[in-house]
């Protein structure tokens, strides 16, 4: 039985995975910052909760890395942790630096000196690209546009200079935007199916957004941890860019979602340009071709598959 360790298992990524895993017959083990008074609503909510064994872990603490790593002697490391808004590391930057890159930088290092043949998976980000006039694939260069994108991409060139300098099988899958119901509520597509959601309930309520002329490409969760555990499968450690290939607006993402509950999204949305990030990517867009090449893996939903989906899943949650 191979035995995989989920950093950040409480996420909807770890969430997602997990299952997957287990599914698989893995042991499963998963960590956060402290297990013993999270609640892990989304791995009870999957009902899989029981079947995970759980330790803390703060991954900038070098000890606490150490300690977990040589308790669970895992074949398999998937480090999902860390900071997950874009919007939030402009207000924290330090904080997002470092439970990005240094908890990158420690998770390498104590597998380096442990000595042991772990497969390493890094969560990478489409958002290292910065805006890309043409999809981007793994040899794209990075234009971050902010601490969260920077700190992803310093904590991809950690993970292949570990690769190349001492031999680690260590990857990054530099994943865009994909969805599903265990997002939390600030997430902006959350927030939109949500919202409505709620108007098409009855709720009187305005939706506030920024800038809905942003263009991105957005798949399905359940999907794209597929793929990071393909990633890991493969005989050579190596970087893949995972999406669908297919990008559309923010705007069209709004239209969608009110379309599908029977309303004219213009008649109950606002846009506020005090939501605006100090900087953003106007337009991002995928080329997974190498993907489907070498991994066999591609997204098995589309854009508007997406939103009817995470539009059902809402409106289950009121009934």
């Amino acid at each position: 039985m191979k035995k995989a360790l989920i950093i950040g298992v409480s996420g909807q990524d770890g969430a997602y995975l997990s299952r997957l895993l287990l599914e698989k017959g893995y042991e499963v083990h998963g960590s956060s910052r402290d297990h013993e008074v999270s609640s892990f609503g989304n791995l009870v909510q999957m009902g899989i909760k029981d079947k995970i064994k759980l330790s803390s872990m703060v991954t900038s603490d070098f000890r606490s890395v150490l300690t977990i790593l040589q308790r669970t002697d895992a074949d398999e490391i998937y480090n999902l942790a860390g900071q997950t808004s874009v919007g939030m590391s402009f207000e924290y930057p330090m904080e997002t630096f470092d439970s990005i890159l240094i908890g990158t930088m420690n998770l390498l290092e104590c597998i380096r000196l442990l000595n042991r043949p772990v497969r390493f998976y890094n969560a990478g980000s489409s958002e290292v690209f910065g805006n890309t006039r043409t999809p981007a694939d793994e040899e794209t260069p990075f234009q971050p546009r902010s601490p969260y994108a920077t700190a992803k991409a310093a904590a991809h060139y950690a993970v292949a200079n570990y690769r190349e300098a001492y031999g680690l099988f260590g990857c990054t899958g530099i994943l865009f935007n994909h969805e599903s119901p265990l997002r939390p509520l600030r997430f902006v597509t959350r927030k939109i199916v949500a919202a409505a959601v709620r108007i098409a309930a009855g709720s009187n309520d305005k939706l506030t957004l920024g800038n809905i002329d942003i263009s991105r490409d957005w798949g399905w969760a359940p999907d794209y941890v597929e793929a990071m555990w393909k990633i890991l499968q493969q005989p050579d450690a190596d970087d893949f860019v995972i999406g669908t290939g297919e990008t559309h607006s923010l705007r069209e993402f709004v239209a969608e979602a009110f379309q599908c509950v029977g309303l004219d999204w213009q008649e109950h949305v606002v846009t506020e340009t005090g939501l605006r990030r100090p900087s953003d990517i106007e337009y991002s867009a995928s080329n997974p071709d190498k993907a489907r090449r070498k991994l066999g893996w591609e997204a098995s939903h589309g854009f508007k598959d997406v939103v009817r989906m995470l539009v059902h899943a809402e409106s289950e949650k009121i009934k």
